[in-house]
């Protein structure tokens, strides 16, 4: 199924799920946006490189969508519902987004924005789903404004490392807690 977003200053925004022939695009957005922001620490040899390029397997254990702009795929996100092999953070009852990357000529119009709006769509949808949570780095503040933006707000009891060995690692959590939204 797919919908369009809106129209954010010439820039027609569609969201709908990740096609298995767009794999390989999606995964080379994601990883280029990664290390382009200086987000993974060891660069190209970076083992979570290959994780963010296996889109196939994220559409294998949850919901990967896209923002497609003018019929071209210009980010992504991962829809990981609590359970699922995909999420990390997710307790019963919450939702996670992961890996949310936006081409770096299509930032600031809106694509990154209309794919969390579509995620937090899906939770409200989701029987059961009384929250959203995700996982970020601190530098990450680009992202972290758009979160506070659309409501988020941070967790820090939930702030986790997940590679122990290295202390300079901890991701921060934000939360929103859902309001139903009436039929």
């Amino acid at each position: 199924m797919s919908y369009p977003c809106g129209t954010l200053g010439r820039m027609d925004i569609v969201i709908r799920p990740v096609r298995p022939g767009e794999y390989d695009v999606l995964g080379e957005i994601t990883a280029r946006a990664y290390l382009q922001d200086g987000l993974l620490d060891f660069g190209e040899s970076d083992g979570y490189l290959e994780h963010l390029r296996d889109v196939a397997a994220r559409a294998a254990a949850a919901e990967v969508l896209v923002a497609e702009v003018d019929g071209r795929v210009a980010g992504g996100v991962t829809f990981a519902p609590a359970g699922s092999r995909m999420a990390e953070i997710a307790r019963p009852g919450e939702a996670e987004i992961r890996m949310l990357a936006v081409a770096h000529e299509a930032r600031g119009r809106g694509a990154g924005e209309a794919l969390v709006r579509a995620c937090l769509d899906r939770a409200r949808a989701s029987d059961g789903c009384v929250r959203v949570v995700l996982s970020t780095q601190r530098t990450m503040r680009t992202a972290h404004r758009l979160y506070a933006r659309l409501g988020f707000t941070r967790a820090p009891e939930r702030d986790w490392n997940p590679i122990p060995e290295l202390d300079d690692v901890t991701l921060l959590v934000y939360e929103l807690p859902l309001r139903q939204r009436p039929d």
